[in-house]
């Protein structure tokens, strides 16, 4: 397979759920305020479950952001690899959560996919029909983003920081921006 992305760096969540929005919320601040290296795609991936599935396909390496239950206190920031990954989408923390587990089975079932898989989440303290993350998990969105950018830097891609820049719009198809420096 002919990869076009070196590493995907994919927001999961649903920002009408609460805490679920955390990855997605993650993202968007990684895009305001870092620079991606050349072959880095900065996706807002929401609740698109398999639509992200050629997202995954061309990229190389990839870092899922999203809300996860570990059972640590809400707000701590968990690292998953390989197998732990769809372990956790498997658990159904979220009605999105199912398209993720989707998303992971049908990348198994291709045997197509990133050659390393990392989840970079967050365990949520709420998860109802809510706008915003609760204050222990708002508290360290920061440190989400700080924690993905130290992953993709393990994987050689370094994220410069930069001034703030627009949020991209929701909706817009080219939320999946390549940024470069």
């Amino acid at each position: 397979m002919n990869r076009s992305v070196e590493l995907l760096v994919l927001g999961l969540g649903n920002p009408l759920c609460g805490d679920d929005g955390a990855g997605i919320e993650a993202v968007a601040r990684l895009l305001r305020r870092w620079s991606a290296p050349p072959g880095v795609l900065v996706l807002d991936g929401g609740t698109l479950g398999l639509a992200l599935l050629p997202y995954l396909q061309q990229a190389r390496l990839a870092i899922l952001v999203d809300a996860v239950r570990t059972g640590d206190p809400p707000g701590t920031i968990v690292r998953l690899r390989g197998d732990d990954v769809a372990r956790a989408a498997a658990g159904k923390l979220s009605p999105h959560q199912v398209g993720v587990a989707d998303l992971l089975d049908g990348m198994s079932l291709l045997g197509e996919g990133p050659e390393q898989l990392v989840l970079v989440g967050i365990t949520p303290e709420r998860m109802g029909l809510e706008l915003g993350c609760s204050p222990a998990v708002e508290s360290r969105i920061d440190d989400l983003v700080d924690a993905v950018v130290a992953e993709a830097a393990c994987f050689g891609a370094c994220f410069r920081r930069g001034t703030e820049h627009a949020e991209p719009a929701r909706g817009d198809p080219d939320v999946a921006r390549i940024l470069h420096w």
